[in-house]
């Protein structure tokens, strides 16, 4: 590409940016005001003048733009997208020859060094999701790089560009070859689910938590009572029910989980009999629960990292504890709670420590059973493990 501006970074970041750290933020560089396009390609040098790395010029709530490469010579092209896509296709291999998951991620930004953007495969079908204006300006070449490189029935897209990395809705997310149906059936572990590429921002489910997943069906939910908060769609609750869960029961605020919900355990010919979807908020929920004496012996809470309901402002940051302290109270002795978060401005340490915190606040033990970050096909760069952000860890209620 022509048109490349050279922006200086600051001493103190230049053996960072070296060393493969990939995210350019504001305070890294003395010239901002050279560039004010997003998209524009960047050589990123020393005060000397000497190349450190090739980088693009794109606002998201993480930073300023991404490293693209640390060779000055490579030229950020067709070629260049395409290579690094065949790269991350590749790694992926085994994905692909896998008949009982047919949905999975093909991309994931700056894991598979294409920065800003990720790319998930649901049974042929490809969905691109856009997280800054300057990456989605290269949009046209890396889409006719990814076509050269995948055969695929239809691509669609999901564009997250404003600062809190909300979905900019644009009524048909379609963009090329054959559309979907309505619903597209994909399976994960033999497990089918129902999704959804054009209908809002997000698809009916989230596969980051495939590992969690397989752990509930595969090792706990045998002749358990399920309790799923923030239930979403449903996905723990249907693998709790093809696990062998005694019953389900799915809370969450949205109305449409209900109908989603249902459709799920529908799909997968699930006694609906034996599953409650209750549409209410999960908050007000626990003190139902506690006020009518209800115990689970499964907990599922997998909150969003920040969530606001007419009542109740969440924040995983700060109220992790306390919400940990309200699932407790109404899981059986002996019982199992999947403690999840998406939050990434912490750690798995800071997560365990909320998690001791909770049981020594109401004064019981607990045991950690297993935990989990992300699978395989989340790719995470060595040096940037901010990436990392899922944290779920099974812990056993330790009878008292």
């Amino acid at each position: 590409m022509s048109n490349e501006i050279n922006l200086t970074l600051k001493p103190d970041f230049v053996e960072q940016i070296k060393n493969g750290y990939p995210l350019l933020l504001k305070e890294f560089i003395t010239d901002w005001s050279k560039v004010t396009q997003e998209g524009t390609i960047i050589n990123l040098r020393d005060k000397k003048n000497k190349f450190v790395a090739k980088a693009y010029y794109g606002i998201q709530n993480k930073g300023h733009g991404w490293v693209l490469s640390l060779n000055e010579k490579e030229i950020i092209d067709k070629e260049f997208f395409k290579r690094r896509l065949n790269a991350a296709i590749e790694y992926r291999k085994e994905f692909y020859a896998d008949k009982q998951t047919t949905a999975f991620r093909v991309v994931n930004g700056e894991g598979d060094g294409l920065p800003g953007f990720t790319v998930d495969y649901f049974e042929g079908y490809y969905l691109f999701t856009w997280y800054s204006i300057g990456i989605y300006t290269l949009k046209e070449l890396i889409l006719d790089a990814f076509k050269e490189s995948v055969q695929c029935t239809g691509i669609y897209q999901k564009k997250r560009f404003d600062t809190k990395g909300m979905y900019l809705d644009d009524k048909d997310d379609f963009i090329y070859g054959d559309r979907a149906p309505e619903p597209l059936l994909v399976k994960e572990n033999g497990v089918n689910f129902a999704i959804y590429l054009d209908d809002g921002a997000m698809v009916g489910v989230f596969l980051d938590q495939r590992e969690v997943r397989k752990a509930i069906r595969d090792k706990y939910a045998k002749d358990k009572t399920v309790l799923n908060t923030f239930s979403y769609t449903g996905a723990f609750s249907v693998f709790a029910a093809v696990g062998g869960a005694k019953s389900t029961t799915s809370v969450d605020l949205a109305k449409r989980s209900l109908t989603k919900t249902t459709e799920q355990f529908s799909i997968n010919a699930i006694d609906l009999s034996k599953q409650k979807i209750i549409v209410e908020d999960v908050f007000l929920y626990f003190k139902y629960a506690v006020r009518k004496k209800l115990l689970f012996d499964m907990v599922v809470v997998d909150p969003p990292s920040f969530a606001r309901s007419k009542k109740h402002t969440f924040s995983a940051n700060r109220d992790y504890v306390k919400l940990l302290k309200e699932v407790i109270q109404i899981t059986n002795n002996g019982g199992i709670i999947v403690a999840s978060t998406n939050a990434a401005n912490f750690s798995m340490m800071t997560f365990r420590g909320f998690i001791d915190k909770a049981f020594k606040d109401l004064k019981l033990r607990y045991k950690v059973l297993e935990s989990h970050s992300l699978p395989k096909d989340f790719r995470v760069p060595e040096k940037f493990k901010e990436s990392d952000y899922l944290k779920v860890v099974f812990i056993r209620k330790i009878k008292s």
